[in-house]
């Protein structure tokens, strides 16, 4: 069972033990796998990747909240039609004692409705109301090229600046999950930009499981991620390193050392997504332990 022992002595596996991990909404054949794996408290955040999957996403949560995980749905703007959707949502998540949400812009090129960003949400006053007390917002430590092409570069430290405003001003509780990514350095680097620039909510840092490299390179590209991606699509160009799996340990590593040796960045958390199957994420992870 992971999360046994905060208190182990090695730094790489105690930071591990502060993990949440990541499903879709289609996902409830995983329950099992997580239940077998996963310590009772553990965070686990549920993607709504389709419009259509909102029932299945809150079939999830309840049936995690009753097997006493905490389930952290996300919430895309640009997937919400308007307040009396949003209304329905948030009514039956706190059916199920949900008290946490992933507030987004969301990835859809069109908006379905009345929404197309995560402070939208925030401000319609519903959360707060559906007993909400924990709201995350998304960080892009490399950028996020829809944004930028729109609105400038400066429009995501802005973006989080107001929701951090927003999250202070209500006295709810914040943090920023960052989209994942494969080098500690861009994340060192952009988490000293927040801190200098007044952002002071902690970091839950997106880590890709154990995957192939041809795995790795179909979800950057989907999700666009950034400049440490190139070593990743660099090691791909070779035909016959392909199939070969790449495992975060390093990674791991490096951001284990900055939480316990640079407190002030407040990375506080890996968050890791399942790319390669569940299998292969709780096997590195408890050979980790």
């Amino acid at each position: 069972m992971l999360h046994a022992a905060l208190e182990t002595k090695k730094p790489t596996a105690a930071f591990l033990n502060l993990a949440s991990v990541e499903v879709t909404a289609k996902q409830i054949d995983k329950l099992p796998i997580l239940q077998q794996h996963l310590a009772k408290g553990t965070k686990v955040f549920i993607a709504l990747l389709d419009a259509n999957d909102v029932a299945g996403q809150i079939s999830l949560a309840g049936a995690l909240q009753q097997s006493d995980f905490q389930a952290i749905p996300h919430l895309p703007a640009r997937f919400v039609r308007d307040e009396e959707d949003l209304k329905t949502r948030l009514a039956a998540f706190a059916k199920f004692g949900v008290t946490q949400i992933l507030a987004l812009g969301g990835g859809a090129p069109q908006p379905i409705g009345k929404f197309d960003a995560a402070i939208q949400l925030m401000e319609t006053g519903l959360l707060e109301a559906h007993g909400i007390t924990r709201i995350g917002i998304a960080g892009h430590p490399e950028g996020n090229s829809d944004i930028s092409k729109m609105h400038g570069e400066a429009a995501l430290l802005t973006a989080l600046k107001k929701k951090q405003a927003w999250l202070k001003e209500k006295n709810i509780d914040g943090f920023i999950a960052t989209q994942f990514l494969f080098d500690a350095e861009p994340l060192a680097f952009w988490a000293k930009g927040l801190r200098e620039a007044g952002i002071d909510l902690p970091l839950h840092v997106g880590i890709p499981g154990p995957a192939s490299l041809k795995t790795l390179v179909r979800y950057a590209a989907l999700c666009g991620v950034g400049h440490s991606a190139r070593f990743i699509r660099k090691q791909a160009l070779n035909i016959t390193k392909l199939l070969t799996v790449s495992e975060p340990t390093e990674f791991v590593e490096q951001l284990a050392k900055l939480h316990f040796e640079k407190p002030e960045l407040k990375i506080a958390a890996p968050h890791l997504y399942p790319f390669g199957g569940f299998d292969k994420l709780f096997a590195w992870w408890e050979q980790l332990n």
